[in-house]
């Protein structure tokens, strides 16, 4: 069966730092672009990032460029999204998702993205 999954989110003071993991099972990520998303309560899902399938492009929304690096390493069939600086709206349910996608960025609309993880809660609180 194929899934993505989530881990590394957590409780985090405002300023502080995570990284979040999205692995693959099932599946090899070798041929799929990847987008992080955030949902915060009685919001939409918003993009946060996406990477090519080489990792050799990347996109950031305007609201966490300059302080969220996203990376993959395809030999851990794995996709990491390293958020520095947090702040109290960073809080959300993170989810990873994946689409097939050769070398071209798919964006940040949810509707491009084909396989989902099941989130992870980020809490940037003091």
């Amino acid at each position: 069966q194929s899934q993505l999954v989530e881990s590394g989110g957590g409780l985090v003071q405002p300023g502080g730092s995570l990284r979040l993991s999205c692995a693959a099972s099932g599946f090899t990520l070798d041929y799929y672009a990847i987008g992080w998303f955030r949902q915060a309560p009685g919001k939409e899902r918003e993009g946060v990032s996406c990477i090519t399938n080489t990792g050799g492009s990347t996109k950031y929304a305007d609201s966490v460029k300059g302080r969220f690096t996203i990376s993959r390493d395809n030999a851990k069939n794995t996709v990491y999204l390293q958020m520095n600086s947090l702040k109290p709206e960073d809080t959300a349910v993170y989810y990873c998702a994946a689409t097939r996608s050769l070398y071209t960025l798919p964006g940040l609309l949810a509707g491009r993205y084909n396989y989902w993880g099941q989130g992870t809660q980020v809490t940037v609180s003091s």
